[in-house]
C-alpha cells in the first residue's frame, strides 16, 4: 500500500499516515463496487474493449493477470471508463462475461466496437450484441502483417500497405489489396490470408465519414488510457492480490476521466 499512499499524495495532495493507510484504500473497495456496478447509458455510438497486462502474486506464484477495460462513448460524444475487470490472460470467453455485465447494467446496444484480432472476440460480441458493428483495430493487424517479413521487406511492405486502409472507399481499398497481393502474395501468402480472411471486420471504417473513421479504425483512444495507467504502475512490477492491483487500476482511472471533460472531437459533424 505504499504505492496507493503516494498514490493519494499524487493525486490529492493527502499525505496519509501509515497507520491510516489501510484503512483508507479498505475504504476504496466499497467505491469501486459501486462504481462497477453503476447503471449505464441504454446505447452508446462507439465502444473501445482492449486488456492490459500485469503481474500478480497468487499461491506462492507470480502470474500474468489481464486487466479488461472498456472505455465507451456515448450519443453525446462523451467518453468514460465503463468498467474494468480483472481475470487470467486475455481470452474471449472472459470477455464475453464482460459484455454480458455491460448488458446487466442497462447497455441495450452498440454501434460499434473497436477491438484487436484476438481469436474468438467477434463471436463474442455477436453473441451479446447481434447488431453491433465491428472494427478491427488497423495498426494491429499491420503488426500481425509484419511479424514475419523480413527486416530488409519491412520497410517496403508497412508503405504498401499503407494505400489499402488510406483508400477513400472500401473499393478501391480492394483494389490497393490486390495490387499488394501482385507485388508480395507469392513471398507472403500469410499476409495475404489475413487481410481477406479478416476484411470484413477491418473495412467497417470505410461506410463512415472522415471523422468517424479516425476515430474508430485503430484502438488508439483506449490505449493511450493504458498509456496513463503504465506511467503509474511502472514503479511496481508485481502487485501482491487481484485487489490490490483493481485499487490502482481505480485510483488512476478516477484521476484519468476527471479531465475528460467535453465531447469528442468534431462530433457535431460525426452525427
Amino acid at each position: 500500500t505504499r504505492e496507493h499512499q503516494s498514490h493519494l499524495h499524487q493525486l490529492y495532495g493527502i499525505d496519509v499516515p501509515r497507520t491510516m493507510k489501510s484503512n483508507v484504500t479498505n475504504k476504496i473497495v466499497p467505491l469501486i463496487k459501486e462504481w462497477q456496478n453503476r447503471p449505464l447509458q441504454a446505447v452508446y455510438a462507439v465502444v473501445f474493449l482492449d486488456a492490459i497486462h500485469f503481474k500478480v502474486k497468487q499461491d506462492g506464484a507470480i502470474v500474468n493477470k489481464a486487466a479488461y477495460m472498456v472505455i465507451g462513448i456515448d450519443l453525446d460524444g462523451n467518453k468514460d471508463v465503463l468498467g474494468m475487470w480483472i481475470g487470467e490472460n486475455e481470452s474471449a470467453k472472459f470477455w464475453l462475461s464482460v459484455l454480458n455485465d455491460l448488458k446487466n447494467r442497462g447497455v441495450q446496444d452498440i454501434l460499434i466496437t473497436c477491438v484487436d484480432n484476438l481469436t474468438g472476440f467477434s463471436q463474442a460480441i455477436t453473441a451479446c450484441y447481434p447488431k453491433t458493428e465491428i472494427q478491427k483495430c488497423i495498426i494491429h493487424q499491420i503488426r500481425n502483417s509484419t511479424r514475419y517479413v523480413s527486416y530488409k521487406d519491412l520497410k517496403k511492405v508497412t508503405a504498401d500497405l499503407k494505400p489499402i486502409y488510406k483508400a477513400s472507399t472500401e473499393e478501391m481499398a480492394l483494389v490497393e489489396l490486390d495490387r499488394f497481393e501482385e507485388t508480395w502474395g507469392a513471398k507472403y501468402p500469410l499476409i495475404i490470408r489475413s487481410w481477406r480472411t479478416n476484411w470484413d471486420e477491418l473495412a467497417t471504417f470505410f461506410k463512415y465519414p472522415p471523422e468517424i473513421r479516425k476515430l474508430i479504425y485503430t484502438t488508439n483512444m483506449i490505449e493511450s488510457y493504458h498509456r496513463q495507467l503504465r506511467k503509474v504502475t511502472k514503479g511496481k512490477s508485481i502487485f501482491p492480490t487481484d485487489e490490490a492491483l483493481l485499487k490502482m487500476l481505480y485510483l488512476v482511472t478516477m484521476d484519468v476521466t476527471r479531465k475528460w471533460t467535453g465531447r469528442v472531437q468534431n462530433w457535431g459533424q460525426m452525427l
